[in-house]
C-alpha cells in the first residue's frame, strides 16, 4: 500500500499556519480542527516546519505560559521530513516509529499535498486485520472461497 492510497481515503486537506502566528492562535487552530499538528507555511504550500501539541507542551514546561505569545517559528520542528505518495506505507511507519514522528507531510515537487498522521496509519492496519479475519473466518466456514 502507499502513501497516495491513505491520502484518497482521508483527503488532502492540510491545516497550515503561518510562521508568525502566536503559539496561543495556534492551539485556537488545532482545536478548531480537532487535530495534534499543523504544517508551518509561509504560502500554504511550501513545508517551513511542522509544530505539534508536543512542541507546545514542552516549551510550557520549559519558558512557562509566556511562550503562548511567542510566534509558532519559536518552537516549530524546522528540519521537516517529509514523503511522496509513492512511499510505502511500511516505509512510512518504520520511518515514524523510529524518528518518534506522529506526522508527515506529504510533498509534490515541493509542494504541500497532505499529511499522513500516526492515526490515519492504525486506522488504516485495523481496517486490514478486519479484513483478514473476516477472511479467514469465511474460509473456515467455508462460506468464501
Amino acid at each position: 500500500m502507499r502513501i497516495s492510497d491513505i491520502l484518497r481515503v482521508k483527503g488532502d486537506q492540510v491545516v497550515t499556519v503561518r510562521p508568525e502566528v502566536s503559539i496561543e492562535r495556534l492551539l485556537a487552530v488545532l482545536a478548531e480542527h480537532g487535530i495534534g499538528a499543523a504544517v508551518v507555511s509561509r504560502d500554504g504550500s511550501v513545508v517551513d516546519g511542522i509544530v505539534s501539541e508536543r512542541d507546545v507542551v514542552r516549551a510550557l514546561a520549559a519558558r512557562g505560559a509566556a511562550v503562548l505569545t511567542e510566534p509558532v517559528s519559536a518552537i516549530a520542528t524546522a528540519q521537516v521530513r517529509t514523503v511522496e505518495p509513492e512511499a510505502q506505507l511500511e516505509d512510512v511507519e518504520r520511518l515514524m516509529t523510529e524518528r518518534r514522528f506522529r506526522h508527515v507531510p506529504v510533498v509534490v515537487d515541493g509542494v504541500l499535498r497532505g499529511v499522513v498522521s500516526i492515526g490515519d496509519v492504525v486506522k488504516n492496519r485495523i481496517g486490514e486485520l478486519e479484513d483478514e479475519r473476516s477472511n479467514l473466518a469465511g474460509y473456515i466456514t467455508g462460506e468464501r472461497v
